[in-house]
């Protein structure tokens, strides 16, 4: 598939946006989304596939307090993906440049970026991962990824963006209309309003309320497609594995740092990535010293 059929759009480099696409039902992103204390829409996007799509956005707040849209979109898809067992997908875009993020596991997140007018600025290998960790076809999608960091002049940022979202639909992601890279985010917003599969808000949640909401996702029966995951379901708490317990340790150790360092940097996605560690983490520790005693 050429980025040809994805040609220049027209506000490739004044709007700034993001969607968050979780390889799960909404019912399970729902559960673990009050983490990142923000307030967003949550619909479907395909089959096992959901998105999120952020109503404030810490990359436009003025000052200080702002911070480029990349980063916040990589730690938010981190902190969803360390606690779950299935992947995450941040799309993000601004005037400068467009990327996306997977984050899956504890595994190190994989991106690729372009700038504004779609000239390739990331790693070749970076594709190459992506397609591995999504279980995409070699054959047939592999090309596709390639044609995506090759020099194209009729393909801008956005552009990329939608021939990676064309690449997906192999997998089963289909974005409402209107999520289209490229959009401000309050088009995207006015957009998933109308989906038709229904929106709901996943509202922000206090540090505490989110540990008890966060349960997590049951596993698939026998024979069942899980969808992608990366297998940290059987260690989760109430999964009966005795290892959930030394994975909530290892939570717990790899959380305090990662929000120290969210805080001393100002990054409100790293800070929510090891908040949400730590919440992990001490809830698998809690539940599984507390079935220990009974």
């Amino acid at each position: 598939m050429s980025t040809r059929a994805f040609h220049r759009g027209s506000h490739a480099a004044s709007a700034t946006g993001a969607l968050l696409l979780c390889r799960a039902e909404p019912d399970s992103a729902g559960l673990l989304a009050p983490l990142l204390c923000e307030r967003m829409a949550l619909t479907r996007a395909g089959e096992r596939w959901s998105v999120l799509v952020p109503e404030g956005s810490p990359w436009r707040a003025d000052g200080a307090g702002s911070e480029p849209v990349d980063r916040v979109l990589t730690g938010w898809a981190s902190a969803l993906a360390v606690g779950s067992s299935w992947p995450v997908l941040a799309l993000w875009w601004d005037a400068d440049r467009v990327g996306y993020t997977l984050a899956s596991g504890f595994r190190r997140p994989v991106g690729y970026v372009w700038l504004a007018n779609g000239t390739p600025a990331g790693e070749h290998e970076a594709m190459h991962t992506f397609a591995a960790r999504l279980g995409l076809d070699p054959a047939r999608d592999a090309p596709a990824l390639d044609a995506l960091t090759a020099p194209d002049s009729d393909a801008d940022g956005p552009a990329r963006l939608r021939g990676l979202i064309a690449v997906l639909t192999h997998t089963g992601v289909e974005l409402p209309v209107g999520l289209t890279p490229g959009e401000s985010a309050d088009r995207l917003l006015h957009a998933v309003t109308e989906a038709p599969g229904g929106v709901r808000w996943v509202q922000k949640a206090h540090w505490g309320e989110a540990v008890v909401r966060a349960k997590p996702e049951p596993e698939p029966v026998a024979g069942e497609k899980h969808g992608g995951g990366t297998g940290l379901g059987v260690w989760a708490p109430g999964s009966g594995d005795p290892r959930a317990r030394w994975l909530g340790m290892a939570q717990v150790g790899v959380g305090l740092p990662v929000t120290l360092w969210g805080i001393r940097r100002r990054s409100g996605g790293w800070v929510a990535a090891g908040a949400l560690l730590l919440a992990h983490g001490v809830l698998a520790m809690a539940y599984e010293g507390a079935r220990g005693r009974g």
